[in-house]
């Protein structure tokens, strides 16, 4: 039976689960473990009471694994079907390191792509704020100050006085609009279709196209190679991350990965053949499986990945700021021209 529950911070998840898997492996008992990370948790309410629903279903004789599942909200496939993985080959406590060391990845990875954009973003928002003001109360005032003069006005006053006349008496109409588009956009996204053109089309966009998907390749080899570090079967591990994959252009092509091999063929092949992944990704897992070691082959894929992802971002962050500042200056730049022109026509009359 599963539980209902409030999704945890993710990084409360794992800093949840370093704790566990250092107690554990210090040789504390599972369940006075559980009952200890549970306490750790002091200003997570949700958390903590899963924690102790775990602790109590552990006490009764339910698996840890077990227990975990019933919390889908917190705990993903991929972290009950490790634990599973540990319970069954009698390493918890080396799962519990890894699984932690998987999650902190992946929250450095979030935290590296926040931060690069959290800048460009603030910039453009407070840009958009300060021209709303402009627009809507300073500019009307010089406007109203030349209407009065009767003479003709430049095209860039013109253009400046339409613009303003939207902002001032047609920002409802915008808002109506928008509101539709988003209404729409969240609909379509309900449907597979939707989910797929849209998925499809962030793959393809300038620049963050290529991002995202170094990003989801990354997360792809780095979770599917711990599965199977763990000692989840190959066919178990590609459904866990199946589960864990967002894109829906990713998942039709893992879909056909998984279909391949229970048709008796090679993992190599079949991600050659999807388009979605790039002729390394395929390589390293030809050789992995030729190896016997695809596991370490698609954890190395992460790490080359996850490398290029932080020089990507790094290159972007560069290119966007300088882009922002020319664009506002642009913007400020036609205002102001378009304001002064009127005064400059006025002084030749007057002269």
């Amino acid at each position: 039976m599963r539980l209902t529950g409030g999704r945890p911070a993710f990084s409360l998840l794992v800093i949840s689960t370093r704790q566990l898997a250092t107690l554990v492996k210090a040789g504390m008992p599972l369940l006075r473990a559980l009952r200890t990370v549970r306490d750790q948790q002091v200003e997570a309410g949700s958390l903590r009471q899963m924690l102790a629903t775990v602790a109590d279903d552990v006490e009764a004789g339910m698996k840890l694994s077990e227990a975990l599942a019933r919390f889908p909200s917190a705990f993903p496939p991929f972290y009950v079907n490790m634990v599973r993985a540990g319970e069954v080959g009698g390493l918890l406590d080396e799962i519990l390191r890894r699984l932690a060391d998987l999650m902190e990845k992946q929250q450095r990875i979030r935290q590296r792509v926040r931060s690069a954009l959290l800048y460009p973003a603030f910039v453009m928002l407070a840009a958009i704020t300060i021209l709303g003001i402009l627009m809507a109360f300073v500019v009307p005032t010089f406007l109203g100050m030349f209407s009065e003069l009767g003479s003709a006005l430049p095209w860039p006053t013109r253009i400046l006085v339409a613009v303003c006349d939207a902002v001032r008496h047609g920002w409802w109409i915008v808002t109506a609009v928008l509101a539709g588009l988003w209404l729409a956009a969240q609909a379509a996204l309900k449907t597979p279709g939707g989910k797929r053109l849209l998925d499809q089309l962030l793959l393809h966009l300038p620049v963050f196209g290529s991002l995202l998907q170094r990003l989801l390749i990354a997360r792809f080899s780095r979770t599917f190679g711990t599965l199977l570090s763990s000692g989840v079967p190959i066919l178990g591990a590609l459904e866990t991350v199946r589960a864990t994959v967002s894109n829906a252009v990713l998942d039709e092509a893992l879909g056909q990965v998984e279909r391949s091999l229970k048709a008796g063929e090679s993992l190599a092949r079949p991600i050659e053949l999807s388009g979605v992944f790039p002729p390394l990704v395929s390589r390293m897992v030809a050789l992995g499986e030729e190896t016997g070691q695809l596991d370490r082959m698609l954890v190395q894929v992460a790490d080359s990945y996850e490398e290029e992802v932080d020089i990507q971002l790094g290159g972007l962050t560069q290119l966007l700021e300088p882009l922002l500042i020319v664009g506002v200056g642009l913007v400020v730049g036609f205002i102001v021209v378009a304001m002064f022109l009127p005064l400059f026509s006025l002084t030749k009359i007057l002269g």
